[in-house]
């Protein structure tokens, strides 16, 4: 699989990552290769099957290996140890706790456990030692690690973070057969620009295009650290193009190569887009935490993030979903397969 990256490809293809054992080899190494990476997860590889139990005692006690609270990473010695989820989300857990539907509580917790785990295994640092905090807007960010930019994404059961040492990331995810065409989306998020392309296009083919508009619009808009406050009618992007391209609303060009995207469809279910921006430092190749703080700084942000132990009625009592790798995701093309005319929304 290929992906319209720019000039040179610097996001390679989203990586499966099954809950908190990973696989992190793979991340790191395309990091290391790239310095940009895109995670797709699923809900059930961080929640029990159940979803969220009720805050109450882990069944198994001290034996318990997987529940929703009780993940078990390696120790100090080696050994399997017990790492609260609540320790794990840090100064999110009081979110956590006030959200009562229990879809979103499930999506908030599996999307920053993934987050964190992720961030953590880039900067070589636990999880919980990973300090998650929120820009004006909501915008992610990792305090104090500002070489790493991050991303988050979630719909329905799929999970997709984006990391990133070059620059700025964004990344979205969608329902590929949710339906905007026909109910006024399109005023609210193309340009005249690709309300004329869509029109141009077969019918069947108009739905996919703008949903695939729709993640594009996300990714860049999240990337520049804007989400929805930036008008989706005031930029597009250029279809029928090598390498896709942000454009006014005239369809003149409106970024240069220091931008690059990509898009890529999930098991046949989701439509995911990646916007990359380039700042053109080069590559860190080291981010591992002490490397970029000095002891003294980092010993105080994992002091600010120290939580008590939860008390046992706080423990959940579900296992872990199992079989989580039995079927494997299929990760398909949506650029024509190297044809330009192919992802071309005029058909």
């Amino acid at each position: 699989m290929t992906v319209y990256a720019g000039p040179s490809e610097l996001v390679g293809e989203p990586l499966r990552v099954y809950g908190p054992a990973g696989p992190w080899d793979e991340v790191r190494e395309t990091l290391t290769e790239l310095g940009s990476a895109v995670l797709v997860s699923r809900l059930g590889d961080w929640l029990p099957a159940g979803g969220p139990p009720p805050d109450a005692d882990c069944a198994q006690g001290a034996a318990c290996l997987g529940c929703e609270l009780c993940r078990v990473v390696l120790g100090a010695d080696g050994g399997p140890a017990r790492v609260p989820d609540r320790t794990v989300l840090g100064r999110d857990w009081a979110r956590y706790q006030a959200m009562s539907h229990e879809d979103v509580r499930s999506r908030f917790l599996a999307s920053r456990l993934l987050l964190k785990y992720a961030a953590g295994e880039v900067l070589q640092a636990a999880p919980e030692t990973v300090d998650l905090a929120y820009k004006l807007g909501g915008r992610p960010y990792l305090r104090g690690c500002d070489q790493v930019d991050i991303s988050l994404s979630h719909t329905e059961d799929l999970l997709v973070v984006g990391l990133t040492r070059r620059g700025w990331i964004g990344v979205d995810a969608e329902l590929s057969e949710r339906r905007l065409l026909g109910t006024g989306a399109e005023k609210q998020i193309c340009t005249p620009h690709e309300i004329a392309l869509l029109a141009a296009m077969p019918e069947y083919r108009r739905n996919p295009a703008l949903v695939r508009l729709w993640t594009l619009k996300e990714a860049y808009s999240k990337a520049i650290g804007q989400g929805l406050r930036f008008r989706f009618t005031e930029f597009g992007f250029a279809p029928g193009a090598r390498r896709v391209q942000v454009l006014r609303p005239d369809g003149s060009p409106g970024t240069g190569e220091e931008w690059s995207f990509g898009t890529w469809s999930i098991d046949r279910q989701y439509t995911v887009s990646v916007a990359l921006f380039d700042a053109g430092f080069g590559d860190t190749a080291d981010i591992a935490a002490r490397t970029m703080l000095d002891d003294g700084l980092v010993d105080a942000l994992i002091a600010s993030e120290q939580f008590e132990q939860p008390d046992a009625s706080e423990q959940g009592d579900v296992s872990e979903r199992p079989g989580a790798r039995e079927q494997p995701e299929s990760f398909e093309r949506m650029d024509g397969g190297g044809d330009p005319k192919a992802n071309s929304f005029t058909g």
